[in-house]
């Protein structure tokens, strides 16, 4: 089994976000919005909803009217690729490459790889200055930007807001947290500052460990996940913070997959 977390340059838009998910059916894990970020992240199981979802995004959005605090190169921003058991890296890789024929080939959507090869941030930094795509034209599509197509571990997707604080003091945390193990960026969503971060390696560093090391330097107005995580990383995280940390079972990859193989057996 592969998940899909694809991550979609629109979040301000929720009647075309509907369109999109139900276009997804059962494969639709879970969906979240921002409209601050102006950015949806779909995580869905398996590649056919991929392309159908990419499809049916670059039909309704246009990037050259997108405004919003995250960073991005496209309508359909980036597509990652992850093994859940009894999959492989290597399936994960194989799709990764499919994907990206697939969406130059067929869509007409230039495409930057990353994983063995590159990392995303690298991308976002020298994607059409010094780096051309892998696939597809030199130019970016001339509504639809660019995609970034990976493969990676699980990862988790985690957020925290910030109370009665500025965007220096996020971007100062964030700066303290980047490691190994931590991607951060301090960000300012509508009236407040945020500390975004990407937890590529939450067997050293989850949700609780950056919490209490965000709350040494600021006062914490709500911590969110962003997608799913999986049943272990819960797992050394007592139970009376879960709330604090927005976990719970029913965010956990193995919760989504087990009601999607019951939708599909009604």
């Amino acid at each position: 089994m592969l998940e899909c977390v694809i991550n979609i340059s629109e979040g301000k838009d929720p009647e075309k976000l509907v369109l999109l998910a139900e276009a997804l059916g059962a494969d639709l894990l879970d969906l979240h919005s921002d409209a601050d970020h102006n950015r949806s992240v779909f995580t869905l199981a398996g590649t056919d909803s991929a392309r159908i979802l990419a499809r049916e995004a670059l039909n309704l959005f246009n990037i050259g009217a997108h405004a919003g605090v995250h960073p991005r190169v496209g309508i359909v921003d980036v597509v990652p690729f992850v093994a859940l058991e009894p999959s492989t890296f290597e399936d994960a890789l194989q799709a990764r490459n499919e994907f990206a024929h697939f969406a130059a080939n067929e869509l007409g959507v230039p495409c930057f790889v990353y994983g063995p090869e590159r990392t995303l941030p690298y991308i976002r930094k020298h994607a059409f200055v010094d780096l051309l795509p892998d696939f597809g034209s030199a130019m970016p599509h001339p509504t639809a930007g660019a995609i970034c197509v990976g493969v990676r571990p699980i990862l988790i997707a985690y957020n925290i807001w910030l109370k009665d604080s500025t965007l220096e003091m996020a971007k100062q945390i964030s700066a303290l947290l980047r490691s190994d193990s931590v991607r951060a960026l301090g960000l300012q969503v509508g009236s407040s500052a945020q500390v975004s971060m990407n937890l590529i390696d939450f067997a050293v560093t989850g949700p609780q460990q950056v919490y209490d090391i965000v709350a040494q330097h600021a006062p914490i107005e709500r911590a969110e996940l962003v997608g799913l995580v999986p049943a272990r990383a819960l797992a050394n995280v007592p139970r009376s913070r879960w709330d604090e940390l927005d976990l719970s079972a029913e965010k956990t990859i193995e919760s989504a997959l087990a009601a999607r193989n019951r939708k599909l057996a009604s």
